[in-house]
């Protein structure tokens, strides 16, 4: 590709994101599969516990930055591995919430250790973690503003 250098795999910020996520997805795989999970389900369970409970499926879908029609196979899983429980909001029927059960909580206690391990297998120490996560904030932060900015106009 002479004459864009621009254009080259190893020049593009995108594709080291791309393949940390998916070694990062990777490495969860076996930290969760003794549990019965999968990173995605994982991620619906951690925003679940930590975020109120019960949740809206459109509040769960913001904070995942899913979509309903990607949201609704995971919680439907969820729900028959017996984790969450899904029920029409009694102030508006159109709202589906969801709500944590006690095999949920329980698995919470159950795969608590799941963050800490993760980081070890990443060969990070405690600052370098903090690090990165700040910058995938901040990188996240400006993107939605930016995006936000072009949806405005």
């Amino acid at each position: 590709m002479a004459g864009h250098p621009q254009l080259h795999l190893d020049a593009q910020l995108c594709f080291p994101l791309y393949a940390a996520t998916r070694a990062v997805t990777r490495a969860y795989g076996p930290l969760l599969r003794d549990h019965g999970l999968t990173y995605p389900q994982y991620l619906t369970l951690l925003a679940l516990w930590d975020g109120g409970d019960p949740m809206s499926v459109g509040d769960l879908g913001s904070r995942l930055r899913l979509d309903s029609g990607t949201l609704t196979p995971l919680l439907k899983r969820l729900e028959q591995a017996g984790f969450v429980a899904r029920r029409r909001d009694p102030d508006d029927e159109r709202r589906v919430l969801i709500a944590v059960t006690a095999a949920g909580w329980e698995l919470r206690d159950q795969v608590s250790d799941v963050p800490s391990r993760l980081v070890e297998s990443l060969g990070l120490n405690a600052t370098e973690s903090r690090q990165l996560r700040r910058l995938l904030d901040s990188l996240l932060d400006r993107l939605d503003a930016e995006l936000t900015e072009t949806t405005a106009h």
